[in-house]
C-alpha cells in the first residue's frame, strides 16, 4: 500500500480521534536550527491509551505540547494536527485562533504537565485553582465544583480536605492526583499526560497507573501517556510509540512491541530501565548519548549507538518497515533485531 493510500485509509478510519502528519517543531538558535520534533506521523485511536516512550531529550514533551499547539515561543510548529469528532467533523488544531485554542485546550484536549510540584500557584489554595479555571471558561461554578468533587473522590482523595489545602500541604502523590482532577474538570475527550509519575516513588507510581486506568473507563477518555519508563507503561498502554532523536522509531500494540521489539533502541530501553522483573545482572545502560538536535547524524539517527549498524544505516534514513499488520519499526535490520537477546 502506498503512503497516499495509507493516509486516505486513515482519514476514513472512524476510530481515529487525532491525526498527526509531517509534524515538526524547531527553534532557530545562534548556532543553527534545533529540530526537536522531526517529521512525525501518528494516529491516536479513540478510547485508547497510547504510551510515548523515549530517553530524556528525545522530543516527547514537545510532541505532547504540539498536540495542543502549545509549544512556547520562539518554537515553530509545522505540519498537520487534526482532531476528529465522532461524527467525522475535523478541527485543524494548528489553525485555531487564540480564543478557539483556549477552549480546545481544556474542553477537548487537556494536558497534565510534567511536575505537579510546580503546576500549582503556591500561595493559592486548590479550590481557587478549580474555580478560576471554571470561571475562565464561562462554566457554571456550582455545577463545575460538584464535578470537581466527584473527580477528586474518584481519585481516592477527600475533596474537602484537598480543595481547602494549599499545594505545600499535600504530598507529591496527592498533588499529582489533584492536578489530574483539574485537567478533567471541563470534561475533555483527550488527556495528554507528560511524565505524570516522574517525581513519585515506585509505590505511588503504581497507584497513579491504577487510577489512570479507572478514570479512563469512567470518563470515556483517550489518553496519551508520555514517559521515559518503558516497563512502567507496558501494562497500562494499548499501543506504544517509541521516540528517538525527535522521530518515532517503533510503534505497535504494547505487548507486541515489548515482546518482539524490532528496533535495537527499544531493546536497549527495556534492558536499561530499573524494574522489578528484570534481574540486575541482565540490565545494561544504553551506550553513548543521544544526538544534538542541531547536528543529527545522516542516515539512521541511532546508527552511532547501534550494535547492528552497517553502511546502509550511515547513509539511508529508514522508512517504517512492517513487522506485522499493526507493528512498524524504522530499522533496516529489524529482522535481525527480532533475533537479539
Amino acid at each position: 500500500m502506498s503512503k497516499t493510500d495509507s493516509l486516505q485509509e486513515s482519514r476514513q478510519d472512524e476510530s481515529t480521534i487525532m491525526r498527526v502528519r509531517d509534524l515538526e517543531v524547531y527553534f532557530d538558535m545562534s548556532r543553527g536550527q534545533s529540530r526537536v520534533v522531526d517529521g512525525i506521523d501518528l494516529d491516536l485511536k479513540r478510547n485508547e491509551i497510547l504510551g510515548v516512550v523515549g530517553e530524556s531529550g528525545s522530543g516527547k514533551s514537545m510532541l505532547a505540547a504540539s498536540l495542543l499547539d502549545a509549544v512556547v515561543d520562539p518554537g515553530v510548529t509545522n505540519g498537520e494536527v487534526t482532531y476528529v469528532e465522532e461524527d467525522g467533523t475535523e478541527t485543524d488544531v494548528l489553525g485555531l485562533s487564540k480564543k478557539e485554542l483556549k477552549r480546545f485546550r481544556w474542553e477537548t484536549v487537556s494536558m497534565v504537565f510534567q511536575g505537579a510540584m510546580s503546576s500549582f500557584n503556591p500561595v493559592t489554595d486548590i479550590r481557587t485553582h478549580f474555580e478560576e479555571t471554571l470561571i475562565a471558561h464561562e462554566e457554571d461554578l456550582d455545577e463545575g465544583m460538584e464535578r470537581a468533587k466527584e473527580i477528586i473522590t474518584d481519585l481516592h482523595l477527600d475533596p474537602e480536605r484537598v480543595l481547602d489545602a494549599y499545594p505545600h500541604e499535600l504530598s507529591g502523590g496527592m498533588k499529582q492526583r489533584a492536578l489530574i482532577a483539574l485537567s478533567l474538570v471541563l470534561e475533555p475527550e483527550v488527556l495528554v499526560m507528560d511524565e505524570p509519575t516522574a517525581a513519585l516513588d515506585l509505590l505511588m507510581q503504581r497507584s497513579i497507573i491504577t487510577l489512570i486506568n479507572e478514570i479512563k473507563e469512567k470518563y470515556d477518555l483517550t489518553i496519551v501517556f508520555i514517559t521515559h519508563d518503558l516497563p512502567l507503561i507496558t501494562g497500562l498502554a494499548d499501543r506504544l510509540a517509541v521516540m528517538y532523536a525527535f522521530q518515532l522509531v517503533e510503534r505497535g500494540p504494547a505487548t507486541e512491541v515489548v515482546r518482539n521489539s524490532a528496533h535495537p533502541y527499544t531493546r536497549a530501553l527495556l534492558k536499561s530501565t530499573p524494574n522489578l522483573q528484570t534481574p540486575l545482572e541482565e540490565m545494561r545502560p544504553v551506550e553513548g548519548s543521544a544526538p544534538d538536535p542541531i547536528n543529527v547524524p545522516p542516515g539512521c539517527s541511532y546508527h552511532e549507538r547501534c550494535p547492528l549498524a552497517t553502511s546502509i544505516c550511515e547513509t539511508e534514513d529508514p522508512d517504517p518497515y512492517d513487522v506485522t499488520d499493526d507493528h512498524e519499526a524504522n530499522c533496516h535490520h529489524w529482522e535481525e533485531t527480532l533475533e537479539m537477546e
